[in-house]
């Protein structure tokens, strides 16, 4: 057996799901905290799964929802989008 095989009988899929599922931190739920949040624009989205890739918290899912509970509010996601789908706004703004 080499250096990176394994014994394990696991499909890849199944462990990118599980991997992107948030869990909570040390802490608790750290969403309380952020100042910004990401607000999508559905009707420019591409849905390229880029904010939900890149996203440090995994705060969005596969349908491109944002649980508020874990996101931030680093704004990575609206960095990353291609097409600028998502603003940061100001925590309690309307």
């Amino acid at each position: 057996m080499g250096a990176f095989d394994t014994d394990i009988d696991t499909e890849v899929d199944e462990l990118l799901v599980a991997a992107s599922q948030p869990t909570e931190a040390a802490a608790g739920k750290t969403g309380a905290w952020r100042t910004h949040r990401p607000e999508l624009d559905h009707d420019a989205c591409i849905e390229c799964g880029e904010c939900y890739t890149y996203c440090p918290d995994s705060a969005f899912d596969t349908d491109l929802n944002i649980d508020f509970d874990y996101c931030k509010g680093c704004g990575v996601c609206a960095n990353i989008c291609p097409v600028d789908a998502i603003e940061m706004v100001r925590e309690g703004a309307v």
